[in-house]
């Protein structure tokens, strides 16, 4: 019989996922909730425990890290040496390995857990099951995500087992799903830890692709690093407009950085990463005109961040002009029907409250490595400034 080891936190899609598998054939090897969750859903299940004839020890700690599982998977079927040390040992070959680790960063991030139960989150042998069935892809498919379940299934429906491009493809994101895992408590670890580490590990997660680059023949997406707890688009939503674009974005930061150091009613304009014009008002719309005033002709086509709602005094005005991006904490009804009417137009509504990211590093990329420092947000040394000039 085929031999699937199913051992997930996400549990979503998993019983459909089994159910799939058992009816192309496989048995079900699984462990702790996984188990308990395929067989409420009407599943066969065999218990890891069966497998090795061991039960788990130290508090769960120990169960999957036993040569009937790892040899299951790690075997070599076409060396017969493998084969027969296999046939010794009574071990029966892993088809299928379906891993996805503890939530170490969603525990890491909560306010309340101590240290010591941070650790217990650890994973350690859903990191060394997923490592082994992708090194040895050739002959193991590993699935670490459930989006992946779907096409796995539909493949094996049509074909007595995994393509080669398919068990690599597998292999890689198991790969990438380790090492964002083990970036992620590096890096907890080393908070609060003075100076910068001596080897940098990033780890980001595609957030969208983007139509193109900064020129139309360049590929293009954004991505989101893992352990931020904000990023440029969170909190943000689309109300209108064309998909948002690589230098929509760069202008976009530039701008809402700009704009975020003000508390009076502020406007920026931004084209192509370089500001056309900033100023303060007494309104909103007064800000507008100021910032126009600075530079009308660049600010055709920019990008525009107020701190303030748009009313409909200023979205009559902003509609009467071509602007790429406009982002604000909110829009009046009148701004929206005097806005909508260009279909182009992107209106983004802005309800991050504006805070510091702890941590967070600012790096600049440049051929062959990184720029690396501290994120210029130090409130105190800025509220001790004064202005030099009378003008």
């Amino acid at each position: 019989m085929r031999r699937a080891l199913l051992s997930v936190s996400d549990k979503t899609g998993l019983v459909d996922f089994g159910r799939g598998l058992v009816e192309l054939g496989f048995e079900l090897v699984s462990t702790g909730g996984t188990a308990s969750a395929l067989r409420e859903g009407g599943l066969a299940v065999t218990s890891v425990d069966e497998v090795t004839g061991h039960p788990e020890i130290m508090g769960g700690r120990v169960k999957t890290l036993h040569p009937k599982i790892h040899g299951g998977i790690l075997a070599r079927l076409d060396n017969p040496t493998d084969v027969e040390e296999m046939a010794a040992a009574g071990i029966d070959a892993i088809e299928l390995v379906v891993v996805n680790l503890y939530p170490f960063e969603e525990w890491a991030n909560r306010k309340g857990p101590s240290h010591a139960e941070i650790v217990e989150h650890i994973d350690v042998g859903g990191p060394a099951m997923v490592r082994a069935a992708a090194k040895n892809h050739a002959r193991v498919g590993v699935l670490t995500d459930p989006v992946q379940y779907d096409g796995v299934l539909e493949e094996l429906r049509g074909s007595p087992e995994l393509s080669d491009d398919t068990r690599t493809r597998l292999a890689a994101a198991a790969f990438e799903h380790t090492a964002c895992y083990d970036a992620a408590i590096a890096e907890w670890m080393r908070a609060g830890m003075e100076g910068f580490p001596d080897t940098l590990v990033l780890s980001f997660d595609r957030y969208t692709d983007l139509s193109y680059g900064e020129n139309p023949h360049q590929r293009a997406a954004y991505y989101v690093e893992r352990s931020s707890r904000i990023d440029l688009l969170s909190r943000v939503e689309q109300l209108h407009g064309k998909a948002l674009s690589f230098n929509n974005l760069l202008d976009l930061e530039a701008a809402r950085n700009l704009a975020a150091e003000f508390e009076l009613p502020v406007c920026v304009i931004v084209k192509h990463n370089n500001p056309c014009g900033v100023a303060v008002g007494s309104t909103i719309l007064d800000a507008y005109e100021r910032a126009l005033s600075c530079d009308p002709v660049s600010a055709y086509g920019g990008v525009i961040v107020v701190n303030r709602q748009v009313d409909g005094a200023l979205g009559e005005r902003l509609a009467n002009t071509f602007v790429e991006v406009l982002q604000a904490p909110s829009y009046s009804d009148d701004a929206l029907a005097a806005l909508t009417v260009k279909p182009n137009t992107r209106l983004m509504r802005d309800d991050e409250r504006r805070r510091s990211n702890p941590g967070e590093m600012d790096f600049r990329r440049v051929t062959g490595g990184l720029l690396l420092q501290d994120r210029d947000a130090d409130v105190d040394e800025r509220d001790s400034m004064s202005v030099a000039t009378t003008t």
